[in-house]
């Protein structure tokens, strides 16, 4: 039986506040990396893997616990440099004050880069088989890379002050955000050993997953409050950020939300009907959208 979000996000704090000190060599570096990896957070991203390992009929033992909190340490490397001066400049983060102005830029950045180099040790260092470790390090290098979440924060930062197209937008976010959480669920499917069609409909879903997050996080600008989100709100606009509210108007983004979720929802019935299995641990993710 798949655990509960709560009960998944539980498991990887622990993880990954006893293991981290192991792999850093210098004190200030260490408590730079773990402010922002402690601050909070969902755990969304790994534990969509460690559900999807789960809803396959595997335990989630160390080394899978390893390899899926890899995807943390990466994602919270992404959330520091997005923070820092030279990006978004922003002050506020998981309702913290963000690390470079805990820290510095310096410091901040170094923390980011720790974050980022030690996700791929950690997706390598562990005792599943070789071809797995292989797979997963190629897929999250794809996701993560100038292919996937880097070139979606380039585009967004080249199209600030443009009027990009339903397309173009779309296109930005399916790299920016859901490319991380693309190979979430797929990660689930390579440690589980699926065949190819099984992990191109996982990936299918966390695609539209992320999508929808996007779009959710775009309408919660709009619509949320700081304490909500524990970050600053109502900047996108002002700052002439491409975003389905600012494109489509609110009504058009719930639209385009609602869309993501029927398609992610599809792509779980397809799982569904491939496996023989039931993926309706799935639900409680889906669950995470409320306007």
């Amino acid at each position: 039986m798949t655990r509960t979000i709560n009960e998944l996000k539980s498991m990887i704090d622990d993880y990954l506040s006893d293991h981290l000190a192991a792999d850093v060599d210098q004190d200030t570096l260490y408590s730079s990396m773990r402010y922002s990896l402690m601050a909070g957070g969902k755990r969304l991203r790994p534990a969509l893997t460690l559900a999807t390992v789960e809803m396959f009929g595997k335990s989630v033992d160390e080394d899978v616990m390893h390899a899926a909190t890899a995807l943390e340490l990466l994602h919270t490397y992404s959330l520091i440099h997005d923070d820092l001066p030279a990006m978004d400049d922003d002050d506020l983060r998981r309702g913290k004050p963000t690390n470079h102005c805990r820290f510095g830029a310096g410091m901040a950045t170094l923390a980011g880069d720790g974050l980022l180099t030690l996700a791929f040790q950690w997706v390598s260092d562990n005792n599943l088989p070789v071809a797995i470790r292989a797979e997963l390090t190629l897929a999250l290098a794809q996701a993560a890379g100038p292919a996937g979440m880097v070139a979606g924060q380039a585009r967004d930062i080249e199209g600030e002050g443009q009027q990009l197209s339903l397309d173009q937008l779309r296109y930005l976010h399916r790299q920016k955000t859901g490319a991380l959480l693309r190979y979430a669920v797929l990660a689930g499917g390579i440690i589980t050993g699926q065949p190819q069609p099984i992990k191109a409909a996982l990936a299918d879903f966390g695609a539209q997953f992320g999508l929808a997050f996007q779009i959710y996080d775009d309408l919660m600008d709009v619509l949320g409050t700081t304490a909500q989100m524990g970050k600053a709100v109502h900047k996108d606009a002002g700052e002439h950020k491409n975003t389905y509210p600012g494109l489509l108007g609110t009504a058009g983004a719930e639209e385009q939300l609602h869309r993501a979720l029927q398609a992610a929802r599809d792509a779980q019935v397809r799982l569904g009907e491939l496996t023989g299995r039931s993926f309706a641990g799935y639900d409680q993710f889906l669950a995470y959208f409320k306007l």
